[in-house]
């Protein structure tokens, strides 16, 4: 898996991209917390849940159908109370939790991620695997691997999030900026 510190790091690369959402910091922390949110699996470890198991880490919870589903409770409260398009939040939720998956596919360890569970548990992995995986032992990473994980998503994970919310402020500034037609 990716480290909790860079999961949110997506969120952030996404949001200006968002014109209805941009400007609520309250979905921003929504997308962040959605980000982490599929490794709350980890307790089932704990449980006696087995990891190649449906519930089990990288399961149900990584999969796209439960990021559909768990957009769609939170867009339900945030929509509202915010009265912007129920759309725009939840699709910025649901690729922000969905990215988790999407992070944890391109990891070079553990079993690969269930994104269509619970219709199949076949794990996946993408070809292309440049993000060093983490240790689910929380005393394991402080104590020797963290380092080198944290060094491996600032050069693999944190650039293109970078450019993903850099550019996605300039190009809504420019546009702005442009005389409107008509």
């Amino acid at each position: 898996m990716a480290t909790i510190f860079s999961h949110p790091a997506v969120a952030l690369g996404l949001f200006p991209w968002f014109r209805d959402v941009r400007h609520h910091k309250k979905i921003l922390l929504a997308g962040a917390a959605l980000t982490i949110a599929p490794d709350l699996d980890v307790i089932g470890l704990y449980a006696g849940i087995p990891y190649d198991h449906m519930l089990g880490h990288r399961g149900l919870s990584h999969s796209l159908l439960f990021a559909a589903i768990v957009a769609a409770l939170i867009t339900s409260i945030l929509a509202r109370r915010i009265e912007i398009s129920a759309r725009a939040v939840w699709l910025y939720l649901f690729a922000s939790m969905a990215s988790h998956g999407a992070l944890d596919a391109l990891t070079n360890g553990g079993l690969g991620v269930a994104f269509f569970s619970p219709l199949s548990n076949e794990r996946y992995f993408f070809p292309f695997r440049p993000i060093e995986v983490s240790t689910l032992n929380i005393r394991y990473f402080f104590e020797s691997q963290g380092a080198s994980v944290l060094a491996n998503e600032l050069v693999t994970v944190w650039p293109i999030c970078l450019m993903g919310l850099l550019v996605g402020i300039f190009w809504h500034k420019a546009r702005a900026a442009q005389p409107s037609k008509g």
